[in-house]
């Protein structure tokens, strides 16, 4: 009785132990993405060498050093130090080399690191006694849905310059760290010996850069070189040689068809060997290579249109043909190898396009592009040889081939401009605006619709009936629609379906939204939600679509006092990517901004600002013992102690009071449900019980 009684106490126990534990994972909403650890590495009598160890949880990043202008990249990784006795500081902190990628957001290359990072810090050791060195390392860190800020103090132990004799050699962690005459060069090859591992994990989270995505994309490629006219005649002369083999055709079809892919991702292999990870970056995001692509894309276009064609030498390919007659595996392996050959003229531009794509960062890129080309067109000559009924069903050749080719020139010369705007965008140059973009896309897609329509012929075309099927009928409404639907954005309209492939907004000289907002008088938000001028009212400081409010807390909670309407924070930071795709697609929403405007007194606290300095009235000292000063410490603080969150975005709705009124949200992209959260403030707040 007394062993059952027990038994039961201990499940009660464990079911409450179960509960709070719940609960306390549900509230709990501090993230620590990176975690710092600190070493000493003695170098001699005189010299050592601190080491700042960054882990970083996959799938986020730790950003560099570099310091960029407010609103222009991520906070950087920055080391303040106590002041220092018995020590001096030689040099600067050694980083380590990172990752170099473009960000379309911030319009330029951004420095960060993945997984792990260490940095290093050379000292003189000037005198005889223990030296304490002690500092806090502050940084930011994002992942694909939210950023956050944070603060690790550090403190380093070493013994005074007499107490290691001279003839002592130096103990030095070889795998962190760089021999220290060689400084930042060996550093960065040591720390980034894993780069390529990392990026491939990286790419699977990306929404746009994922190796699946990827894969897709080469395999449609791979479809569409199926039905230019080098390939597609080949299918039927293929089959029939497999089927006069009798029995042992099907084999030859399975050995055809792996062979081909073989052959492509041996290619793509080579691609991986001779570049690389940091080569891609650098093509990826410096000038010189994509002004290349730029011009290697108008060149495949040209060749799509037929007025030359990019063809492989003539003896490589009677080499390949003259092995063809070698018989059994051999003999169908080079056979393969001559398809890919005499094919190339139409399939070389689609190869490229993949490539150009494969080694704009990832060493895998290449071989997972390869191989989705290669499988999409390996597949029809194997199936057609298991399966040669099928043949009979398959359209004639004809011209309709060639309108394949000249359609694909058509869009190589639109992807063309993408690789032009990265440069010009990076390096400022105001070639590309982004209603010349624009233009240039709707000249292009209007130029396929009319060819399409048979108004426009090129050198290869014959006859063809205009609109003699269904599919090119469909083809042609869709390319016109795109037209239409490119037309609003000359004068400001956000196209958020391909927003990636345009310049930003602000590249616009005429934004008929934004000077309506000007000269309304309002600039777009509701009088009712302003009663005084904001705090902090400056060009660092800004709410998206001309929307009207404020950057300080305290202030916010007066004003929605006065104007009896409840308070919507935006927690947010100038290197917050997150926040500007929130602003962009969400936001913008009419409905959204209908609500913000008149409904809501509107905060926008951003917790990475280290310039706006709080009146020295207004200073205080945390419960931690940290003294707030700036601004975005300020913002910090509240968000963490008030809301038990340190990631970016994140809104919150409060009454005048400072109370919650309904449960936060983070990054969602769901405009619904974020009307639906603006709605249900409201509502509480009407609903909320009032003292008088």
């Amino acid at each position: 009785m007394k062993h059952a009684l027990l038994l039961r106490k201990m499940k009660l126990l464990f079911v409450v132990i179960l509960v709070i534990a719940g609960f306390t994972k549900a509230q709990a909403q501090i993230l620590e993405p990176v975690k710092w650890s600190f070493k000493v590495n003695r170098l001699n009598d005189t010299l050592a060498e601190l080491q700042f160890n960054a882990a970083v949880q996959p799938h986020w990043h730790l950003y560099s050093q570099k310091k960029y202008p407010v609103g222009e990249g991520p906070l950087p990784t920055e080391f303040t130090y106590d002041k220092l006795s018995g020590a001096e500081l030689i040099g600067k902190v050694i980083e380590p080399k990172g990752h170099d990628i473009y960000d379309e957001m911030f319009e330029h290359k951004i420095k960060s690191y993945d997984l792990k990072a260490t940095f290093l810090q050379k000292v003189k050791i000037t005198g005889k006694k223990p030296v304490r060195i002690t500092g806090t390392v502050s940084f930011q860190s994002c992942d694909d849905t939210q950023c956050t800020s944070g603060e690790a103090p550090f403190a380093f132990e070493l013994e005074g310059a007499k107490t290691i004799l001279a003839s002592t050699p130096a103990k030095i962690d070889t795998s962190d760290t760089a021999k220290a005459d060689e400084k930042v060069k060996d550093t960065s090859a040591k720390e980034n010996t894993s780069t390529p591992a990392i990026a491939n994990n990286d790419e699977f989270t990306g929404k746009n850069k994922s190796l699946l995505w990827f894969f897709l994309q080469a395999f449609g490629w791979g479809l569409l070189a199926i039905l230019t006219p080098c390939v597609f005649p080949m299918i039927p002369m293929t089959v029939s040689y497999f089927m006069k083999s009798g029995s042992k055709g099907k084999v030859q079809a399975i050995i055809y068809g792996l062979s081909i892919i073989a052959i492509y991702v041996i290619f793509g292999v080579l691609i991986s060997l001779l570049f690389g990870a940091d080569f891609g970056n650098w093509l990826s995001t410096h000038w010189i290579p994509n002004i290349l692509f730029f011009i290697i894309f108008v060149v495949f276009a040209a060749s799509f249109f037929g007025y030359f064609e990019i063809t492989i030498p003539s003896w490589l390919v009677n080499k390949s043909v003259q092995n063809e007659d070698k018989g059994g595996v051999m003999g169908t392996i080079f056979m393969a190898l001559t398809l890919v050959l005499v094919s190339f003229s139409c399939t070389g531009p689609i190869v490229g396009t993949v490539v150009v794509q494969a080694v704009g960062g990832q060493v895998i890129k290449p071989v997972i592009g390869m191989l989705g080309f290669s499988l999409a067109f390996a597949i029809p000559f194997t199936l057609f040889a298991f399966f040669p009924q099928w043949l009979n069903k398959m359209p004639k050749s004809g011209g309709w081939l060639n309108s394949v080719k000249v359609v694909l020139g058509f869009i190589e010369l639109a992807f063309a401009l993408k690789f032009l705007n990265v440069p010009d965008q990076t390096y400022h140059w105001g070639i590309l605006d982004r209603e010349i973009y624009l233009g240039l896309w709707i000249v292009i897609f209007t130029m396929m619709g009319f060819y399409l329509l048979g108004k426009i012929k090129f050198p290869h075309d014959s006859e063809y009936p205009v609109v003699k099927s269904f599919p090119r009928l469909m083809l042609i409404i869709a390319t016109f629609g795109f037209v239409i639907y490119l037309i609003p954005g000359l004068w400001g309209a956000p196209l958020k379906g391909i927003s990636g492939w345009l310049p930003p907004s602000e590249t616009q000289d005429f934004d008929i939204n934004a000077i309506v907002r000007e000269n309304s008088g309002r600039s777009g938000q509701s009088e009712g939600s302003i009663s005084e001028v904001p705090k902090y009212n400056n060009s660092a400081l800004k709410l998206p679509h001309g929307l009207k409010g404020y950057f300080d807390y305290d202030q916010a909670l007066k004003v929605s006092k006065d104007l009896k309407k409840p308070i919507f924070v935006d927690f947010t930071g100038h290197g917050c990517t997150n926040c500007r795709e929130m602003e962009n697609r969400v936001w913008s929403d009419p409905e959204v901004l209908k609500r913000l405007r008149a409904n809501y007194v509107i905060v926008a606290l951003y917790v990475d600002d280290k310039v706006i300095e709080l009146p020295k009235e207004e200073w205080y000292t945390t419960k931690e013992g940290r003294e707030i000063r700036l601004l975005g410490r300020k913002n910090t603080d509240i968000q963490i102690n008030k809301f038990g969150a340190n990631a970016q975005p994140y809104y919150v709705i409060l009454d005048e009071t400072g109370k919650l009124l309904v449960s936060p949200r983070a990054y969602n992209l769901d405009i619904d449900a974020f009307v639906k959260f603006l709605d249900d403030g409201v509502k509480a707040y009407n609903e909320r019980p009032t003292t008088k």
